[in-house]
Order: C-alpha cells, then sequence, then structure tokens
C-alpha cells in the first residue's frame, strides 16, 4: 500500500496497480480486456493505505480464467517505457479530478492534517511532484520487492471448491514460491505515530465550504476497537445519529454530514465531513463540536448503544449475502491478523461492548486536539479561522 513508499516515490502502488493491466509476456491490455469481457465478468483492482487487491467477478464456472489472469497480471504485469508515459497521463488526470471533487480532496488533506509526513498522511494517489518525476526502474523495483508470494493473499468467495482452488492457486502462482519460505506475519506498524493535529484550508472556487475535522486513534490491534466503532456509528454513521439529528434534521444547516472510521495497523482516524452554503459554516461547526463535547462529557445512552449495536450487526450479516463482501472480509482478516476471523467471533465482541466502554473510549479520545481540513470558497473571515484555529489547540 502507500505506507510503503518512501516520499520520493509518493503513489508508486496506485501508478503500478494501472500499469500492470497494460501487459504481460502472453498477453496485451486488449488480449486481457477481451478474455473478461468475453465471460461477462470483470478485473480491476484499488490501492489503498495498506494495501492493494488486484480481484476478478466471474461466474463459478470461469473460476480458473480468473485465477490464470489476476496471476498474470500481478505477478507478470510488464513496465514497458511506453506504458508508463502512458499510464503517467493517466494518473495526474486522475489526481486533478480528485482536486476537482472537495470531498474527495478533502479526505487526503485531513489526513494530512492529522498525521503529517508520515506515509499514512500521504494521498495514497501520489501528488503531480512525485507521478511527474516517477521512473520505470523505480516502479519496476517497487513491483519486484513487494509483489512476492510471502506477501500476498488470496481469498476467493462464492460457489467453489476449496481445494480445487488451491490447486488452481499453486499452479498460476506456484512458480513464485520459494520453498522454506514462510508468509509475513501481519503488519504490527511501528506503534502509535507521532505529529500534532493542525489546521489546514484551501481556498476552491465552489458553492459549498467543506470540512473535516477528527482525532487520531489507536489502531486496529487495539482491545476497545469495536466501543470505537460502535462511537463512530453513533456520532455519524445513520439517520438516526446524533451528528444528522443535530446538523441537518434538527436545524438544516447542512445536507451532508457523517462521521468516518479509519484504522490502520497502528494508528487510526475518527473524523466528521459536513458540507454546507458558507454563510452556515460557522454554525455548522459550533454544533457538531458541541455535539463532540456533550459526548465527551455526558456520554451516550444505553437506547444510543443498542441502536448502533443492532446497526452494526445488520451491516455485518447483510454483507455475507455478497460475494465481493465475503472476498474482501476474508482477504483482509488474513492479510491484517494472519487468520480467518469468523462472523460469529466478531458479532461475539460487538455483543460485548458496553455503554460505559464506549464512554471512556469517548472521554479518552474527543478531548484531544482535533486535526481539520476544510476547502471553501472563502477563508478570509478572521473570526472563523480563530474559532478552527482553536479546535487543533
Amino acid at each position: 500500500g502507500s505506507r510503503d513508499e518512501g516520499a520520493s516515490v509518493a503513489g508508486a502502488a496506485h501508478f503500478l496497480e494501472h500499469l500492470l493491466f497494460k501487459s504481460t509476456p502472453t498477453r496485451t491490455a486488449v488480449d486481457i480486456a477481451q478474455a473478461v469481457d468475453a465471460v461477462g465478468g470483470e478485473l480491476n483492482a484499488f490501492t489503498a493505505k495498506e494495501h492493494t487487491c488486484y480481484y476478478a467477478h466471474v461466474l463459478d464456472s470461469d473460476l480458473e480464467l480468473a485465477v490464470d489472469l489476476v496471476a498474470d497480471v500481478v505477478l507478470n504485469g510488464c513496465c514497458e517505457h511506453q506504458d508508463v508515459e502512458l499510464e503517467r497521463d493517466v494518473v495526474l488526470e486522475e489526481i486533478a479530478m480528485r482536486d476537482d471533487d472537495p470531498e474527495d480532496a478533502l479526505g487526503d488533506m485531513f489526513l494530512t492534517a492529522l498525521f503529517g509526513e508520515h506515509p499514512i498522511g500521504r494521498p495514497v494517489i501520489g501528488s503531480v511532484q512525485s507521478v511527474s518525476a516517477m521512473t520505470r526502474a523505480q516502479l519496476h523495483s517497487f513491483h519486484v520487492r513487494r509483489y512476492t508470494p510471502e506477501r500476498m493473499v488470496v481469498a476467493v468467495a462464492g460457489n467453489v471448491d476449496h481445494d480445487d482452488v488451491v490447486v488452481l492457486v499453486r499452479e498460476h502462482f506456484g512458480s513464485r514460491l520459494i520453498r522454506g519460505r514462510q508468509p509475513l506475519p501481519p503488519r504490527k506498524g511501528t506503534g502509535r505515530i507521532a505529529g500534532r493535529p493542525r489546521l489546514t484550508v484551501a481556498n476552491r472556487d465552489v458553492e459549498r465550504t467543506h470540512i473535516c475535522l477528527g482525532v487520531p486513534t489507536p489502531g486496529r490491534h487495539w482491545r476497545h476497537r469495536w466501543a470505537l466503532t460502535v462511537l463512530q456509528t453513533v456520532l455519524g454513521g445513520g439517520l438516526s445519529s446524533l451528528l444528522f439529528q443535530e446538523v441537518r434534521e434538527s436545524r438544516g444547516l447542512a445536507y451532508s454530514v457523517y462521521s468516518s472510521l479509519d484504522m490502520f495497523a497502528d494508528s487510526g482516524a475518527l473524523s466528521v465531513y459536513a458540507a454546507c452554503l458558507p454563510e452556515r459554516f460557522g454554525d455548522v461547526v459550533r454544533v457538531t463540536t458541541d455535539v463532540l463535547e456533550s459526548v465527551t462529557r455526558d456520554g451516550i445512552t444505553d437506547a444510543q448503544c443498542r441502536i448502533a449495536k443492532g446497526s452494526l450487526r445488520g451491516g455485518l450479516v447483510l454483507g455475507l449475502e455478497d460475494s465481493s463482501s465475503r472476498m474482501n472480509r476474508i482477504g483482509r482478516s488474513e492479510l491484517d491478523y494472519g487468520q480467518h476471523r469468523s462472523i460469529d467471533r466478531t458479532l461475539r465482541q460487538l455483543d460485548e461492548v458496553t455503554v460505559d466502554e464506549v464512554n471512556a473510549v469517548a472521554r479518552r479520545l474527543l478531548s484531544k486536539p482535533y486535526g481539520v481540513a476544510v476547502i471553501g470558497p472563502d477563508d478570509s473571515k478572521r473570526s472563523l479561522r480563530r474559532q478552527l484555529c482553536r479546535l487543533v489547540k
């Protein structure tokens, strides 16, 4: 993922994800596309902070083709000079598209405000400067060093037989296996990521002002992670959430308001996003911080905890109906924890969360200085800027 990159090659994982689909020693980009189209399937990929996922979605009768295509792209994808230059332009266009979407751009700005120069604080997509300067040799080196069997997890979900899948994976991935080499243990990270949350503001020619504010959290191995997830859901995870009710339903200050939780190996981020008309921005900030301070001071109720747990439980179980979600879940479980964590285990951990535990988490985390990112048409109002600056102190 992008946190495995050095600053000089920021965006390499995402750039490489684009590049590997261009050709392999036995297939052109057209060959790859036609093979997928011929069976009505999908072959795609995405890059995140800590991993890159290449996936195929096909009928069960086309499983062997899917394994063959994914293995060929991941293991044998080429980094030809002409393809590097072509995809460089595509990635730069993608960066421009990101910058045209305030909500998308704000997410990257917020993590930078929270984590600074740490790789988690850098955008997955990289920057115009890093992508423009990246060389074929750097991309090839990243591929050779990072795309090794001991770093990979192969996950398959659907109407398949496990033993048949093992045979196919050995056949198509086995050429890279090295006898005696063991899988790498799950990523533990380097402990809590140092850095002081700060304020970052960008002027854009947009109709609404967008804000994202939040606090750093412990990572996914924290024993209170499910209590933190319940807290996030109570704050802004649904139509009955505190922020949705206070900011939108009761006061009509913003159409869009919600909370998010990103969890990495050694740290995380609990954040709130809202978008509103510029003249309502001060009120949105005030009401949002009032909600956070109220939860920190007074806690949540038993009823709010129960509703949030029910919402999370339903979402987890309903996700099992989709084969892509199941694939992602079991793959991430192996990658993040080195084992398959059953849905029953997860539901038990969720059921064990108490309102007292959630309130203890709120007191510990929500009283910290906020990281704040703002995109809007005008940041010249000194009083408003002073109000924002107080959040990060």
